[in-house]
């Protein structure tokens, strides 16, 4: 295994993923959920990051792992141009993700809490097994604060790209359409399917 110092390899973006390697580090340390996803062999990790994808875009996407000291480490190269990785925030179980290059950009611009995603069309991004996520009053909240609940999240994929609740008359929480834009009023906000 060899650590992941640049994703080239996704359309040439030229981002780093060291710092989202730091963060989903110091989110481990914080969460069992991590720690026991950590603990997993190469092969447990690469197969619960692959089945957050449809089958037809799991065969072909690379895999990024937890290896040493909690880094994020490239155990199989895309040939999609999709990458899969074991979990996000484990809220309370694992939840895998899988995406395209712009998603990828867009996730690490948001872990590394910059003020807006610098992706510059929109990303896709798979999360079969389902995610989860915090709410307090019925909203969707971006992190944890005081008297905020863990919402499981059903399976779904999601389109990393700035909606606007307003103009496209979306719902801003889960329904039972599926379909709603969280972190609106964020320029995070994106699709939920």
């Amino acid at each position: 295994m060899t650590p992941v110092v640049v994703f080239s390899l996704f359309v040439m973006l030229p981002f780093s993923l060291s710092a989202l390697s730091t963060d989903l580090h110091a989110a481990s340390r914080k969460s069992a959920s991590v720690k026991e996803v950590k603990a997993l062999t190469e092969k447990e990790q690469t197969k619960l990051a692959l089945s957050a994808a449809p089958p037809h875009i799991a065969k072909d996407a690379g895999v990024i792992v937890f290896g040493a000291e909690g880094k994020l480490t490239e155990v199989k190269k895309s040939e999609n141009g999709f990458t899969c990785m074991p979990t996000v925030m484990n809220l309370p179980v694992p939840d895998p993700v899988c995406m395209d290059g712009a998603a990828l950009e867009w996730m690490t611009d948001i872990m590394n809490h910059a003020p807006k995603p610098s992706n510059t069309i929109p990303g896709v991004a798979y999360m079969a097994r389902g995610g989860s996520h915090f709410e307090k009053d019925k909203k969707v909240l971006m992190q944890q604060e005081a008297g905020a609940k863990v919402v499981k999240e059903p399976p779904h994929w999601m389109v990393m790209w700035p909606f606007d609740p307003t103009t496209t008359k979306l719902p801003t929480a889960p329904n039972p359409s599926g379909a709603y834009i969280m972190f609106d009023g964020t320029p995070y906000a994106h699709l939920m399917l």
